[in-house]
């Protein structure tokens, strides 16, 4: 019997779907699902949606659900992090404070100066639960599901000896989205994708075993295609390669596209994709989920209709299954770079394939980037590493350095308005940051 904790369970609809999507392997169906959260209310929600999941699909499966960190990782096989530190009115700053020096960020969760906060507030949480995965689960798996990626991911890897990757569904999305575009049934698909979180591009795409770079190309050119994926579909024209994740967040990861506002209504407000063009939109969206959640989940408890048992397209339960004995699974994950991507630094955290198994994660040698595709992003790399060692020494002047680099906020401010914008960050901040004995830069 595999035992799997979730912590941060309270992400409902999240923990549900991974819920779900784990019962529907027969090597798992006897599972006990082990439920943790600091919200002793998203907590019972998320108890009853698995219980209602394990009752609807008649599976031997087991639920428990504690407020206990420790209790939850006792004896567990796999470990799933979904956590948030801090609710809109902690992170709000991290939009609203660049936003008032003219760094217009849009999402915020990832990199810029948005986060680089988000992973200062973080790191600190994420070491104590991996500390106790080593203590209480030192064999098992532990799978997270939580921005900025790269950097948490990044962070652990350096500070434990736990089997850690960082999952995202950007790859697998991106490449169901550029196979619907040319009209490929996805399992036709093939592709190699190697580069950094949000930022990996597909090195080949495809379809079966012949290269569909060119009908990408060609689809690009209709007017419904280009209008979904705006600042994506511009970064492949111009630099050859698709990028994972969607334009909202692209938008902010380089010099192109929100320097000016007459740029961000050319390219960031307009797309028929997910690509919102205001940060309002993404603070207003979040406190109206923090206000509306019980009534979500309550009406799911009360519909009618048959609860969907299919299994989705998540990579967390096929690892697991995977690493419980069961089929070997191919993955693109966030593993330290071993040589892996040879034009990327020694050691950071880069998204490749990987396989697992019994044994636990293999990471595939992918080789150098394309030239266009490796300058970007070693520098947002790089950034990366500065800021992870100034979120594990506590070192402010680091993060303003980090920050300094950040390409979109150095395409719109100075140094010394840059340095001032971080000052007022960091003592924004300072409640969150206990690794930091001073906060001036």
């Amino acid at each position: 019997m595999t035992k799997i904790a979730f912590i941060g369970a309270g992400s409902l609809t999240f923990t549900r779907k991974l819920v779900r999507d784990v019962l529907t392997y027969p090597l798992l169906e006897d599972a006990t699902i082990t439920l943790m959260d600091i919200d002793a209310e998203r907590l019972d929600f998320a108890r009853r949606s698995a219980e209602r999941l394990i009752q609807a699909g008649n599976y031997p499966a087991k639920v428990e659900a504690t407020l206990d960190r420790a209790e939850a990782l006792k004896g567990a096989d796999a470990v799933l992090c979904s956590i948030l530190v801090g609710d809109t009115e902690v992170w709000r700053h991290d939009i609203e404070i660049p936003m008032k020096y003219g760094v217009d960020i849009n999402i915020g969760d990832t990199r810029g100066p948005s986060g680089i906060f988000r992973a200062l507030r973080t790191i600190p949480v994420m070491l104590d639960i991996i500390k106790d995965v080593e203590r209480f689960c030192p064999d098992a798996i532990f799978l997270t599901y939580t921005n900025p990626m790269a950097m948490l991911c990044r962070a652990l890897q350096r500070e434990s000896f736990a089997r850690v990757s960082g999952l995202c569904h950007s790859v697998q999305g991106t490449a169901m989205m550029l196979a619907r575009w040319i009209g490929a049934p996805y399992e036709e698909v093939t592709y190699t994708c190697g580069g950094i979180n949000h930022q990996a591009w597909y090195l080949r795409f495809d379809w079966n075993g012949k290269d569909a770079y060119p009908l990408i190309r060609e689809a690009v050119k209709r007017p419904e295609v280009y209008n979904e994926e705006i600042v994506r579909n511009e970064m492949f024209l111009h630099l050859d390669y698709y990028v994972t994740e969607s334009s909202g967040h692209n938008s902010e990861y380089n010099w192109w596209f929100r320097k000016r506002p007459d740029l961000i209504e050319k390219y960031c407000t307009h797309g028929t994709g997910w690509n919102p063009g205001v940060h309002e939109f993404i603070l207003n969206e979040y406190r109206q989920k923090e206000l509306t959640w019980k009534d979500e989940v309550e009406e799911w408890f009360s519909e009618d209709a048959p609860v969907d048992l299919e299994r989705g397209h998540e990579y967390a339960a096929p690892i697991i299954n995977a690493w419980a004995g069961g089929e070997i699974y191919q993955f693109n994950g966030n593993v330290p770079n071993t040589g892996l991507i040879s034009n990327l630094p020694e050691g950071a955290c880069v998204e490749v394939p990987v396989f697992v198994d019994r044994a636990g994660f293999h990471p595939v040698h992918v080789g150098a980037l394309p030239p266009a595709c490796a300058i970007l992003t070693n520098v947002n790399s790089m950034i990366e590493e500065m800021a992870v060692e100034a979120a594990l020494t506590g070192d402010p002047r680091l993060v303003f350095q980090a920050i300094a680099h950040d390409p979109l906020t150095a395409s719109v401010l100075s140094l010394a308005e840059i340095k001032t914008m971080v000052s007022e960050m960091l003592q924004q901040n300072g409640d969150h940051l206990p690794q930091f004995k001073h906060l001036a830069v």
